[in-house]
């Protein structure tokens, strides 16, 4: 019987946003796993005592990406964790857009401001300020020309608190075709959905958001997977973390990318989210199954490593 550890944040008095967390836990232990849910940043857990831990909701962890990051290591060389260590420490700071537009992957056009540079906007065009580490549209807004103060007030912000600002033109295309996200599990399209701008006109830096407005299903164009296939195959670490004992699995137990419409109409890349992603099974039932095989045999492949805890 596998032990999968399925990390999650404390919400504290308030109930988990995770909706699907316990709809997956009973799915993998009806399975026949020994699955629970464990908070990431509990001290007193064992972690070399589960066969996986699969990264799910620690959706606090852009406030404490440090502490994070930390964790990440050493649960890494005590026993299996999906997606690895490197893969999330790459993926949680957006500066990876760089690397990606380097290896010729359609992405949206990004410049960045680390804390000391001097601040250059854009004025011809409508443009989004958001932090290189971030999750939930947090710290982020869009300007135009005639708010310059307003965001340069945003960046001083930022700066102060130590974030690196990403700048990025506002895509028109989400306006009308809104964003898609590609969701793959167990190295193969799982399913994909749709949602519309979460960033309105006006809206404070600093103001809650709906992270995902409009939310629904949707099918992937050939052109959508093509991108988003070629986003993952260039994602460094992702291969070298498979496990022998299974020969199908994939580095990265599980990917989300996000796409939007260039000016051209064509997809790229907003957001390649190798950390942990919303599954969004409560729009995809029909997913859970392949979920529950993939992490089973990702479990069973580091149970049944030699000198695996």
């Amino acid at each position: 019987m596998p032990r999968v550890a399925l990390a999650t944040y404390d919400p504290g008095p308030e109930p988990s946003r995770d909706r699907d967390l316990p709809v997956l836990v009973d799915a993998l232990r009806a399975a026949g796993a020994d699955a629970e849910a464990v908070f990431w940043d509990d001290a007193e857990v064992d972690w070399g005592g589960y066969d996986l831990v699969l990264i799910r909701s620690t959706w606090d962890y852009s406030w404490r990406a440090a502490e994070f990051t930390a964790w990440t290591e050493r649960v890494g060389k005590v026993t299996r964790l999906a997606n690895p260590a490197d893969v999330v420490r790459w993926s949680s700071d957006k500066r990876y857009l760089g690397e990606l537009a380097a290896a010729g992957v359609p992405t949206v056009p990004t410049a960045y401001l680390a804390p000391g540079d001097a601040i250059d906007l854009p004025s011809g065009h409508e443009y989004v300020v958001k932090p290189t580490s971030g999750a939930g549209a947090r710290y982020a807004a869009r300007y135009t020309a005639d708010q310059h103060d307003t965001a340069v007030r945003h960046l001083e912000r930022m700066h102060a608190e130590g974030f690196t600002a990403m700048i990025q033109p506002y895509m028109r295309g989400i306006d009308a075709g809104g964003e898609r996200a590609l969701q793959f599990f167990g190295g193969r399209l799982l399913h994909a959905s749709r949602k519309r701008a979460v960033l309105a006109p006006g809206t404070a830096f600093d103001a809650a958001k709906v992270a995902h407005p409009g939310l629904e299903r949707w099918t992937a164009t050939p052109a959508e997977l093509d991108v988003a296939e070629r986003a993952l195959a260039a994602v460094p670490h992702a291969t070298e973390h498979a496990p022998a004992a299974v020969a199908d699995a994939p580095g990265l137990l599980y990917a989300r990318v996000d796409l939007v419409d260039g000016d051209d109409g064509a997809p790229v890349v907003m957001e390649l989210e190798l950390v942990e992603p919303n599954l969004f099974l409560f729009l995809h039932p029909e997913s859970l199954p392949t979920v529950v095989e993939a992490v089973l045999r990702a479990a069973g492949a580091a149970h049944a490593t030699p000198g695996h805890p």
